[in-house]
């Protein structure tokens, strides 16, 4: 695939694994739109980047949580570059909250960014896509979509409900030229695993994350779940009966 004839545009793009995404794309030549909310973070990337990718990254400080907002960043990118080919919806934040301590705020600021941002991001970019009859969007979703898990109920939520949003878009915009991609990434070494007790199994480098990603989008795949170790386990667990389920996940907290 040849990255410098597309135009990408990626959320949550000042750290983690946003940030190692604008990082190869612009090693591969791409057009960036980057968007996050503290402009100073995306100036830095852009920085650090050669002079001859820096003419093709643009800064988009903006708060995914903001539909009008998402749809302003759309129409610069459009007005700079021409067209949007691709969405990397990737902002994302998780928060540890144990049931007994259930809190309402916190599961809601936490649906407000993983999943109403990701649908504020499509919203944005997708008019275009329509009329044009081309497009890719791609949700970075997580393995813990597919069942929940211990102290992550808004985090397990919010990429279940990711996937199956992303899921209905691809049976209603096959017909109309969009490719959706759903990426279901197990640990991944960014500063929402960091400083955690608990011993993350398949632990990823962000870089070699982000390439194994970038692969599932350059063939179009429909769903992507990695490491195949971890992503086997997971679907093991989804036909597991619930009461061995629970014995072994209520043994095996990562929130730690």
């Amino acid at each position: 695939m040849d990255w410098t004839e597309q135009i990408v545009l990626i959320t949550g793009a000042s750290s983690g694994i946003g940030r190692a995404f604008a990082v190869e794309l612009a090693r591969r030549g791409a057009k960036l739109g980057l968007v996050a909310r503290r402009a100073e973070l995306i100036d830095e990337i852009i920085a650090e980047l050669n002079p001859a990718q820096q003419v093709n990254a643009l800064a988009l400080p903006a708060d995914v949580q903001d539909a009008q907002s998402m749809r302003a960043v759309a129409e610069r990118l459009v007005e700079k570059f021409g067209r949007i080919d691709t969405l990397i919806a990737n902002a994302g934040v998780g928060v540890t909250n144990p049931g007994a301590q259930f809190d309402p705020a916190k599961f809601a600021s936490v649906i407000n960014v993983n999943m109403i941002g990701v649908a504020n991001s499509v919203a944005a970019v997708l008019p275009e896509m329509v009329a044009r009859g081309s497009g890719h969007l791609v949700a970075i979703s997580s393995l813990a979509a597919y069942r929940g898990l211990p102290k992550s109920a808004a985090y397990c939520a919010s990429k279940a409900g990711v996937s199956a949003m992303f899921e209905s878009l691809r049976l209603d915009l096959a017909p109309r030229g969009i490719s959706v991609t759903i990426i279901h990434p197990g640990f991944i070494k960014t500063p929402l695993t960091a400083g955690r007790e608990a011993k993350l199994p398949w632990l990823m480098e962000s870089d070699d994350a982000v390439n194994k990603m970038l692969r599932a989008i350059e063939k179009r795949k429909k769903s992507y779940a990695f490491p195949w170790q971890l992503a086997t386990i997971v679907r093991l667990g989804m036909i597991m009966p619930n009461f061995l389920y629970d014995w072994i996940s209520s043994r095996n907290s990562f929130r730690e």
